[in-house]
């Protein structure tokens, strides 16, 4: 499933390699490119199944990338590199994705308008809505309903409009060129994570389900309505909040406190305590979720109980947040597996070793699946 989340097309992305955008579609690789890892996944797709092809993941230490923001590209580029050797990925073509404070994601209303004004229309919209100077982002939409009947009785387009900064955008793909490698869509972490969502899971129309990717630094929130998204929020809290609370509470350096963080506890530090100090951020985590939906059911048409929430990325596994996540939203909480209708058998892949990480890889699997040229 390949709904949305093409922000960079051949009209607004300039600095891509885009001559064959319109050609037969083609495989990519996806490259999640995080704060605390690099991840990549070759995945292929044949007569509607999914098979994992390669797949790797280099950590990066806690200062090459800060909050997003990336303060030593070589040392990302090396990472890429080093990946591509280990894992013999062939492929050149990838597909990136970008979150946090550099995208926006809004749904908004348009008059009907013909295919060859849409353009302009959009433009004219977004910067309405967009709060960064309009020739500084990427635009691109997708149109979720050509015909909504609003309130008042007129029937006006549904359209998904994403803007990503530009200066995001070339810092990605300069990074991927730096690699060798050669940028062919740009999505958003959200999407990424739905598209994963998609190929994996059964889901009815009518259910909403709350998809959650607790990041290092940036946590994306996409409720989804059947298969389709109705409402994106990404929110600067993530992993990096257990280390930061470990090492302050604990005195311990960046490594230790990662360390503590997966349950292995450097000699002297006292585990009721760690728990005590966990806890406390899960229920930091846990009280922005809740407040992102709560929110989304004030807000009009498609809003209603979310019955179900998943949860994927490296956090997601953090001792007690399902549980405090399940008491707080009363619903099933459920650690997505992104691998959960992928064949990883032919791959060779070692399964226990690829289901401890699995969270973690949601966004490149659902940057993977995606090919030149779908929409």
């Amino acid at each position: 499933m390949n709904l949305m989340g093409l922000i960079t097309t051949l009209k607004d992305f300039a600095t891509m390699d885009v001559d064959t955008l319109f050609a037969a579609k083609q495989q990519l690789v996806g490259l999640d490119i995080g704060s605390r890892a690099i991840k990549m996944v070759q995945i292929k797709e044949l007569k509607g199944k999914y098979f994992l092809q390669k797949f790797g993941i280099k950590p990066l230490e806690p200062e090459v990338i800060v909050d997003g923001t990336v303060m030593d590209a070589g040392r990302v580029i090396d990472a890429i590199k080093e990946l591509i050797q280990e894992q013999g990925i062939k492929v050149k073509h990838v597909a990136l994705s970008v979150s946090g404070h550099a995208v926006i994601v809004k749904k908004i209303n348009l008059p009907q308008t013909p295919d060859d004004q849409m353009e302009a229309k959009v433009k004219e919209a977004a910067e309405q809505y967009i709060p960064f100077d309009i020739n500084e982002v990427n635009l691109d939409w997708f149109i979720l309903n050509p015909a909504e009947t609003t309130e008042d009785g007129q029937t006006q387009m549904a359209v998904l409009l994403v803007a990503a900064k530009k200066d995001k955008v070339n810092e990605l793909t300069e990074i991927a060129r730096g690699a060798g490698l050669i940028p062919k869509v740009l999505d958003v972490d959200a999407f990424a994570i739905e598209n994963m969502y998609g190929i994996n899971y059964e889901t009815k129309p009518e259910e909403l389900t709350a998809l959650v990717n607790v990041g290092a630094s940036v946590m994306n929130v996409n409720i989804v309505k059947g298969n389709v998204s109705v409402f994106t929020r990404d929110i600067a809290v993530g992993g990096h909040r257990y280390a930061e609370a470990l090492q302050r509470d604990l005195g311990v350096t960046a490594e230790e406190a990662e360390a503590a963080q997966q349950g292995k506890l450097k000699e002297g530090l006292d585990a009721t305590t760690v728990k005590g100090i966990i806890d406390g951020i899960n229920a930091e985590v846990a009280s922005e979720i809740a407040r992102t939906i709560d929110y989304f059911k004030s807000i009009g048409a498609d809003a209603g109980d979310v019955t179900k929430i998943m949860l994927c990325g490296g956090c997601a596994k953090v001792a007690g947040l399902v549980e405090q996540l399940t008491e707080r939203m009363g619903v099933p909480v459920e650690v997505a597996n992104p691998f959960n209708q992928v064949d990883i058998a032919q791959g060779g892949f070692d399964q226990a070793a690829l289901a401890e990480v699995a969270p973690q890889v949601a966004v490149g699997v659902g940057l993977a699946i995606r090919t030149m040229g779908d929409r």
